[in-house]
């Protein structure tokens, strides 16, 4: 279903668990195919529990709390601890009081 909904060159691509219960060579397979779309100036809104995946492969990662956005930032500029809090609602104004 992957393959063929991105064979036909979409412009935006919505990615919801795209990688999820795959085999490696399958997984592999759709991460590069996101990269190329990528690449080629497509714009890709990647959704994945998987932050290992998301962190290789997102240009920005926005962390949600109850509904609402608490940061948009660069991959580099995240680790595990800074996700997990922001992922509990802990702002940094909050983790310094």
């Amino acid at each position: 279903i992957v393959g063929r909904e991105l064979a036909k060159d979409p412009a935006i691509i919505v990615a919801a668990q795209p990688t999820r219960g795959l085999d490696i060579g399958s997984a592999h397979y759709i991460r590069q195919t996101l990269v190329d779309m990528r690449e080629k100036g497509r714009a890709i809104l990647l959704v994945s529990a998987d932050l290992d995946e998301v962190l290789a492969h997102a240009d920005r990662v926005a962390i949600m709390y109850e509904g609402r956005f608490m940061d948009v930032c660069s991959p580099e500029d995240l680790d595990r601890k800074k996700v997990g809090m922001l992922m509990g609602g802990v702002t940094a104004a909050k983790e310094t009081a």
